[in-house]
């Protein structure tokens, strides 16, 4: 984990309030790092929903089939429940055979003991080295000893112990109204690098005392990750890892239970929820490994919003651009080789690119306006927008990335160091 803070991460930390049926604790098991806390673990009270998104990777780590074998339709497949989160950090346990499987079994036994549960109601995740074997043994009393002290408040804390090269924690808060009453979501994610997520982001999990049903949840989670978590880029890397989880505790007083996602009543909670994922997604991509530029990139005139997300993920995952934007060089060329390659259509002769609202190219040429002094002075922010406007139909999307520096290429030749 690097010492250093982003330059990009934010200045305004939001204080996340207790939020009913939810306590948590932290400690260092010792898994990988010293001196750090590495393992954290969430109590839920009983009653409570879950539901949750992984990674498409084709090797995804043991952690994840455990979740995905416990959730069908949005609802845990023989309880329909959650009451203990344990995730661990510094190592991924993925690409690990047999024994990742016993490793998840193992913890999960640890943390129904420790929770007073059943393991099928026990929900795990694990982010950090691949390809070396998860010690569960290590959390035999550290899981028990945590269970004993948790407490409501300690999200801060909780989103510390699941960073790896993250620089800072990850936190978000949002309140809503369900008929009458107030209710309060919170959420917590870790990623900076091996992100290109085809779900989430590597490791995030939102909690609300509302009465959701896992279904309404898991209705939420699908339609939430397209704008926010899949529509942010590092590095082009799809981890093994990727977890999103949502858990409903149902303790507000006096809410009424939401049980369809067509609820009428779901709406404000509905926008509440997706700015969380949304304002934890763009924590990730300030939060890149070596980034020292937030990048925004939108795609206007494409064919369909399909088109411009390919295009805008073309030009987001294209180290020439990237490393333009680094050396603060406004480089269209380099956004015009990665609209061309996208394989989308595209038409030279209407492309118009625009950085931080200076248009710098314009019908398959060098704007006539355009000012190197401008435009230099403009890529000298720590946010660059790119706009690219293809000029064939009505078809938009935005996505997320940063630049790419030297540091980028440091923390991660030395990763497994």
């Amino acid at each position: 984990m690097s010492t250093a803070v982003s330059p990009l991460a934010p200045t305004d930390v939001p204080d996340l309030p207790p939020l009913a049926g939810v306590r948590l604790a932290t400690a260092a098991a010792g898994i990988r790092y010293k001196g750090r806390t590495d393992v954290l673990l969430v109590l839920c009270n009983p009653g409570t929903s879950v539901a949750g998104v992984f990674t498409t990777s084709k090797c995804a780590s043991a952690p994840v089939e455990w979740c995905r074998a416990r959730l069908k339709g949005g609802k845990s497949s023989k309880t329909g429940l959650a009451r203990a989160l344990v995730v661990n950090s510094g190592n991924a346990n993925a690409f690990t055979g047999k024994s990742g499987r016993a490793a998840t079994m193992l913890t999960a036994k640890l943390a129904a003991k420790a929770a007073g549960c059943k393991a099928d109601e026990v929900f795990l995740a694990s982010t950090g080295v691949i390809g070396e074997p998860l010690d569960a043994t290590k959390f035999d009393g550290v899981l028990e000893r945590l269970a004993h002290d948790a407490a409501p408040g300690r999200w801060h804390d909780a989103a510390k112990a699941i960073m790896t090269t993250d620089t800072f924690p990850k936190v978000a808060t949002a309140t809503a109204t369900i008929g009458r009453t107030k209710v309060t979501i919170n959420g917590i994610a870790k990623g900076a690098g091996m992100i290109a997520p085809d779900m989430a982001t590597m490791l995030a999990f939102v909690f609300t005392d509302a009465p959701l049903s896992g279904a309404v949840l898991q209705s939420l989670l699908k339609s939430g990750v397209e704008d926010t978590f899949n529509a942010v880029t590092i590095d082009g890397d799809t981890s093994t890892s990727d977890t999103l989880l949502a858990f409903a505790t149902g303790a507000a007083k006096d809410a009424p239970k939401i049980s369809r996602p067509s609820d009428p009543r779901l709406k404000a909670f509905a926008k509440a929820f997706h700015d969380v994922l949304a304002n934890l997604a763009e924590q990730v991509a300030r939060d890149g490994e070596g980034a020292r530029k937030l990048v925004e990139i939108v795609v206007e005139g494409a064919t369909s919003k399909r088109s411009a997300r390919k295009i805008a993920m073309s030009i987001a995952n294209s180290p020439l651009v990237k490393t333009a934007i680094a050396g603060e060089d406004a480089n269209w060329g380099r956004v015009v080789m990665a609209v061309g390659k996208a394989g989308e259509p595209a038409d030279r002769d209407k492309l118009s690119i625009a950085f931080n609202g200076i248009r710098v190219a314009h019908k398959g040429a060098r704007d006539p306006s355009y000012d190197e002094a401008e435009v230099s002075k403009a890529m000298k922010d720590d946010v660059i927008r790119i706009k690219v406007r293809l000029g064939l139909g009505t078809g938009r999307d935005r996505v997320l990335t940063c630049d790419l520096t030297k540091e980028y290429v440091a923390i991660n030749g030395d990763y497994r160091s």
